[in-house]
């Protein structure tokens, strides 16, 4: 079996056997096929005669390598964990340096940005191989070797922290986090973008919350709520950043007494609803300035949008045929302050509605005076 097989699935080898010389490169060999960020390397687990087996793999390793194992041997874990923490630390030095507390959002600087880019793309590729060696999340401190030889590693960073970070890689491929998704000026892994940060435990955010809320019931003093809701602030890194705009929306509103709160309710159910109740107040917003068809843009809003698709099947032409020409010629006459052609009111109309939709709505610019606009509508 080990002679013909080949597959680029295989990562680890189990070995129950003494091998030497030409046998233990050509089993070996089963795993040295690299396989994207799953597999960086290949594994081998021996049991028996261990001592044995590593003076063997050496001299097999000299024989047939010409003395010169570059590249041959990947890092053990101690290794990788403290490059992890290495790199971590940097990472944590950046955003410090840009004046951003707990990972809340991204560097302003194109070029912090970039270093971020690259460093977590570092951090990923040691992540990655430190799982294959049985890295888990739920261990902060690994113990390697015995008596007077053991060494530990103490983690620098949670996997809290972790996905907070995944979060702003992702707004990096996204035009930094206020949605644009121009040409991202850093280099960008899909594959960590895909990383699913949906589930992102909310049991310690949640905990803050129901302290918060019984602190403020309680009439506890002002430094311990401050305290207790300092510790909520921060957990909100593990929030985009139209979620944290909305979490401290719905703080305020707690904070005045104008929430209506039910214990049973996840925090993060409250700021889904805030956002709902504002994307439909954007919807609306626009709907009304421009007169458009409100459901045919509701029904693209709701769908997996992207400038390369926005118009199949002619949706998009479909919903800028609705739009009143006079309110849009209106509407842009009334922000840039001066008369505009019909054909460039029709380009600024398409463009507009175009970074609308893709973006998820925002806020229209509307000037506060609008009533000379000469437009009974």
């Amino acid at each position: 079996m080990l002679t013909g097989f080949d597959s680029k699935w295989v990562n680890t080898l189990y070995l129950d056997k003494v091998l030497k010389y030409e046998n233990i490169i050509q089993a070996f060999s089963r795993t040295n096929r690299l396989f994207g960020p799953d597999k960086p390397f290949g594994t081998i687990r021996y049991y028996r005669k261990p001592h044995t087996m590593e003076a063997h793999i050496n001299n097999a390793v000299k024989l047939y390598s010409g003395d010169r194992p570059i590249g041959l041997f990947a890092d053990r874990l101690e290794s990788n964990l403290n490059r992890m923490n290495a790199v971590f630390d940097e990472i944590v030095a950046l955003f410090d340096a840009a004046g951003v507390e707990d990972f809340k959002k991204l560097p302003d600087d194109l070029a912090e940005r970039g270093e971020f880019a690259k460093l977590f793309r570092l951090f990923n590729t040691v992540l990655e191989a430190a799982k294959i060696q049985n890295f888990k999340w739920d261990q902060s401190t690994y113990v390697f070797g015995e008596g007077a030889d053991e060494t530990k590693v103490d983690l620098h960073f949670t996997q809290e922290q972790y996905l907070a970070l995944v979060l702003r890689y992702k707004e990096l491929a996204s035009g930094g986090g206020g949605g644009g998704a121009d040409d991202v000026p850093y280099e960008i892994e899909g594959h960590l973008t895909e990383i699913d940060t949906d589930k992102i435990d909310a049991d310690y955010m949640n905990s803050r919350f129901e302290k918060y809320l019984k602190m403020l019931q309680s009439g506890d003093d002002a430094e311990a709520i401050n305290a207790t809701l300092s510790e909520l602030h921060r957990s909100f890194a593990m929030l985009t950043q139209q979620e944290q705009k909305f979490a401290e929306i719905f703080l305020h509103d707690i904070q005045r007494g104008d929430a209506l709160i039910n214990p049973a309710r996840p925090f993060k159910e409250y700021i889904t609803g805030y956002q709902s109740k504002a994307k439909t107040g954007e919807i609306d917003a626009i709907a009304q300035l421009f007169g458009l068809d409100k459901t045919k843009l509701s029904a693209l809003m709701n769908t997996n949008i992207t400038a390369a698709n926005i118009n199949e099947y002619g949706r998009f032409d479909e919903l800028k045929a609705t739009v009143d020409r006079q309110k849009a010629k209106a509407y842009f006459e009334s922000v840039e302050g001066q008369s505009i052609p019909p054909f460039k009111v029709n380009i600024k109309t398409a463009n507009l509605l175009q970074k609308f939709i893709i973006e998820g709505g925002f806020e229209l610019d509307i000037p506060e005076c609008r009533a000379g606009s000469g437009h009974d509508n």
